[in-house]
């Protein structure tokens, strides 16, 4: 199996959108970069389903295009979509590309946020993230806006951690750089900045 971050050099504010191909062939995330369905079309032939980590807009705002582009596709969320044709909770399991993957409900940066770990892949959408600009090797989904909760968050890397197996050794987030190594390292690390309760950036 092999993972695609089809939004790679963007020109415009977007999530990383990964494709991960294999034997069912699934977009983790939709991006905002016009154009993603194009770079999909161009790895493989069809798409299964789209998975969303959460719905902040730099995550779906192409989604209605990708849905529109690989018709039918399933649309997998946790909270309520026009698209969404099957819904996940904590504790779910889904097939990604060739890996059996468990949900884990993370709020904290979004409500409805979920990660998505398997034996040896970390999906962490926004809750965690390698780098940003703001922290390398460790950093985590800011929590300053309306309806986020540091808090929260922070309850969300530790429920992460515990149900990580130990083997998790590639890390995909919604943004920065995807990793290769000791994952549990970084969501580690992620999480010893997040509780020292200080702000992510400057003002």
């Amino acid at each position: 199996m092999a993972v695609y971050n089809v939004t790679e050099g963007a020109e415009t504010f977007t999530c990383n959108a990964y494709l991960a191909t294999g034997g069912r062939p699934t977009l983790v995330d939709a991006g905002s970069m016009a154009g993603v369905e194009e770079v999909i079309a161009g790895r493989v032939d069809d798409l299964a389903a789209v998975v969303l980590t959460h719905q902040h807009g730099d995550h779906v705002a192409e989604l209605d295009a990708v849905c529109e582009a690989f018709d039918p596709v399933e649309v997998v969320a946790y909270a309520d979509h026009p698209r969404r044709t099957r819904a996940i909770d904590d504790g779910d399991r889904i097939e990604i590309g060739d890996e059996t993957f468990e949900v884990v409900y993370t709020p904290g940066h979004a409500d409805d946020h979920v990660s998505l770990v398997s034996e040896m892949t970390l999906y962490s959408g926004d809750v965690v993230v390698h780098d940003d600009g703001a922290f390398d090797y460790g950093s985590f989904g800011r929590t300053d806006m309306e309806g986020q909760s540091r808090e929260t968050l922070i309850e969300s890397i530790e429920r992460l951690l515990e149900r990580m197996p130990p083997g998790v050794e590639h890390m995909y987030a919604g943004h920065g750089g995807a990793f290769h190594g000791d994952v549990r390292g970084v969501v580690e690390t992620a999480l010893g900045r997040a509780e020292k309760r200080e702000p992510k950036y400057d003002d």
